[in-house]
């Protein structure tokens, strides 16, 4: 029997994670004996840009960003759910080889719900970090995440998973998440080693829950009728790590123990969005050597960033975005990777909340490089969006 599927209920109290079951109504059907139920997603992100760095030629792009099936629901009873996201754009596979057909499996999870507050969790999919990155691709303002999150988020990892929330809609509430996870990131199977990588995040929400979940989406498109405001603090350390950036990154020739802390702020109301995060990573001697070759190096990638940003979203659904990230390296680095501040400037219609959008950008980069000094770099993009 096909329908559009609703919020899961267990018991008599649906479920406040929305986003482990369905994020909303998704085309999806139920078996006749109500023991199974699997909703359909997918979505499209298309994207065209231009790109000038000081000194070289200009660049354009055109590619299909993002392309990816969900398929969700529960087995048996709605205690017991599973997700599974799949992606097939040329960047979520990365380099297909012999004997790596690539990455195409990004969720792979199982979900045990005892009750509406507690959630355990197997399989592969995000761990408790960043708020940017624990937040969808599709529901972004911008085109992209910051560039704090593309050196210092901690993305996806195969472990268990256990999350703690009772919502309260007008109080005081806060959430617990906690992973124990391999540490070196999703569809891992090219070494093994004996370190974990431990994760445990708290969230705050002083003023109640968000409506619809809106701390798990950019933008106020809700336009909160009264102030909503989201503070969290994430701990991540990966024992033994075997890439620059924990779980992503270039192959390392030695192993690692990093350490990543993530202090998140999110407030909307009345259309308007402001978000701030810093991020940092930090190890014992970050620079690498390769036993066979001493001229052969590779650094974990270790520093700190701040991000801010702001929206406002017209009643016409029309949205103007300000955002602001600044990213320092640490000294023992700064030969390889430069210091980078990036201002940008984004306009967005929505047509159907963040399901199907339009976007454009234009962003400034100043990158300092130790030895050689300031280049100034501008890009612009148009993106649209399309999913269920």
């Amino acid at each position: 029997m096909i329908i559009m599927a609703q919020e899961v209920k267990t018991g008599t109290t649906k479920s406040k994670l929305a986003g482990y079951y369905t994020s909303g109504k998704k085309l999806g059907f139920t078996a006749a004996d109500s023991l199974f139920q699997m909703n359909i997603g997918f979505r499209v992100q298309s994207r065209t840009g231009y790109g000038k760095e000081e000194g070289k030629t200009g660049v354009a792009e055109g590619e299909i960003r993002r392309m990816r099936l969900k398929l969700d629901g529960f087995v048996v009873d709605p205690k017991f759910g599973y997700k599974v996201e799949l992606g097939f754009s040329a960047r979520d596979i990365g380099t297909v080889a012999v004997g790596n057909s690539g990455d195409v499996i990004l969720d792979g999870v199982f979900f045990y719900k005892p009750n509406s507050n507690v959630t355990l969790a197997f399989g592969q999919t995000k761990l408790p970090g960043n708020n940017q990155r624990v937040i969808s691709s599709g529901a972004l303002e911008l085109t992209d995440r910051s560039i704090n999150n593309s050196k210092f988020n901690i993305d996806r990892d195969f472990g268990l998973f256990v999350e703690y929330a009772k919502e309260k809609k007008e109080k005081f509430y806060y959430g617990l998440k906690g992973a124990i996870s391999k540490g070196e990131g999703r569809n891992w199977v090219r070494t093994s080693d004996d370190g974990i990588a431990l994760t445990g995040k708290i969230e705050l929400f002083p003023l109640g829950a968000f409506t619809k979940n809106g701390s798990n989406f950019e933008g106020d498109l809700m336009r909160e009728k009264t102030p909503k405001l989201m503070l969290s603090g994430a701990f991540n350390q990966n024992n033994k790590a075997l890439r620059s950036q924990g779980e992503l990154g270039s192959l390392l020739y030695e192993a690692r123990t990093l350490k990543s802390v993530f202090v998140d702020a999110m407030f909307k109301y009345n259309g308007w969005s402001a978000t701030g995060a810093y991020m940092s990573r930090t190890t014992n001697n970050p620079i690498t050597v390769d036993a066979l070759d001493a001229a052969k190096t590779q650094a974990v990638f270790v520093g700190h960033g701040y991000d801010a940003q702001l929206s406002y979203i017209f009643p016409s659904e029309y949205q103007l975005i300000g955002r602001f990230s600044t990213q320092t390296v640490e000294d023992a680095i700064r030969t390889k990777s430069p210091n980078t501040d990036e201002y940008t400037l984004g306009l967005s219609k929505y047509l159907f909340g963040h399901k199907m959008k339009i976007q454009t950008e234009l962003s400034y980069d100043k990158v300092d490089k130790l030895g050689v000094g300031i280049s100034n770099n501008w890009f612009a993009r148009f993106q649209v969006e399309i999913g269920l």
